[in-house]
């Protein structure tokens, strides 16, 4: 076995590095001059990511205000953690308390599975009506090293739970829970744990294809932004140093709307855009880096490989946060439909029992309901 696995990595190594040099010497040549695919192109991939048509002007006009009104929340919210304070002062006095840390993996790894055993506990019955196998969630921290969180469901017969996953890099020795606590309830309840699992569970209404293998981004995404903000609704964001970091990840999301439709449509920066941020200059790829540096707390590093994946994969960054407004927009509706019968419990068993589908079809199946 340890001679094949040698020859299979051998042969794995090679074909990478052939990989790398075509792309290098064969596709690169054959690249955009400019930073945007096009107006043609965008809106298929915006409708791909989203299962949805959306007026794409109006979107990026709305991410512009959407990054305001998140980004004054964090204004008066640091304001709770350091009186007279920025954002930075806060995320400084957060950071260096002691009580904020886990100290360890292991500690990590236990903070989250009983952060997410209370609220299962919390919400069964009252916000939702969720079955028992559906009931256990593990949360781990995974055996690799590249940072990242992500959900995977869990197996058709639930042998194998829904499962959280956390990793870290080599050289990692803060375990935050400020900056992450948004991030449990976003991959695990409510959000894709309990939009997944469901559809598992749901065999009596769902084929396999639609519990096992499909997935909208808008609709997936959106509804795990959707959870986080419904976090907030209730009250699980009252420690203000939690909230910061609920904020700060929302606010991450919206700059991605502004510069995803900003750089592939070849729009102008609005000259009263509420930041007075490079009024009506063109944006590029330059334009989109200076802006998301200005508008999140992530190293150089991380932010070029994400604006590098919005060039590269149109459409799919916005989907996250333009995929929570349209969840919340077909609550609003549920909710101006039904009146005083509007029950949330029973909006969210319908939403998801529907399973995994493009946004414009959840909102025509649920005003069926």
């Amino acid at each position: 076995m340890r001679e094949r696995l040698r020859a299979a990595a051998a042969s794995a190594t090679a074909a990478y590095a052939d990989l790398g040099r075509f792309a290098e010497t064969e596709l690169a040549p054959l690249g955009r001059e400019v930073d945007g695919v096009g107006r043609d192109r965008y809106e298929l991939e915006s409708r791909f990511f989203l299962g949805a048509a959306v007026d794409l002007e109006e979107t990026y006009r709305w991410g512009w205000e959407e990054l305001k009104r998140i980004e004054d929340d964090m204004a008066a919210t640091a304001g709770r953690i350091v009186p007279g304070g920025s954002v930075d002062d806060a995320v400084k006095a957060l950071d260096a308390d002691p009580a904020r840390d886990c100290g360890s993996r292991e500690a990590f790894e236990a903070w989250m599975q009983e952060r997410s055993d209370r609220v299962l506990a919390d919400f069964d019955g009252v916000h939702f009506d969720i079955a028992e196998p559906i009931r256990t969630l593990a949360c781990k921290v995974a055996p690799v090293n590249d940072g990242g969180a992500w959900y995977t469901p869990p197996s058709e017969d639930f042998s194998r739970p829904g499962t959280m996953w956390f990793s870290f890099t080599d050289d990692n020795t803060y375990f935050s829970t400020w900056r992450e606590t948004t991030t449990v309830f976003h991959e695990g309840v409510p959000g894709h744990h309990l939009q997944c699992a469901q559809v598992v569970h749901r065999a009596d209404v769902l084929n396999r294809w639609q519990r096992l293998l499909c997935w909208v981004s808008g609709h997936g995404e959106g509804w795990a932004l959707y959870a986080e903000r419904l976090m907030d609704e209730l009250g699980y964001f009252d420690d203000p140093g939690d909230r910061l970091g609920f904020l700060d990840m929302q606010g991450f999301r919206a700059a991605r709307v502004v510069v995803d439709i900003g750089v592939h449509l070849g729009l102008r920066i609005p000259a009263d855009n509420p930041f007075g941020w490079r009024p009506g200059e063109v944006w590029d790829a330059d334009r989109a880096f200076e802006f998301m540096r200005a508008h999140s707390r992530m190293d150089d590093g991380s932010l070029r490989f994400e604006v590098n994946r919005y060039l590269g994969w149109p459409g799919q960054a916005p989907s996250y946060k333009v995929g929570e407004r349209i969840w919340l927009q077909a609550r609003d509706e549920a909710r101006a439909r039904q009146g005083a019968a509007f029950d949330l419990k029973r909006f969210h068993t319908d939403a998801l029992d529907l399973g995994a589908l493009g946004l414009d079809p959840l909102k025509a199946a649920l005003a069926r309901l």
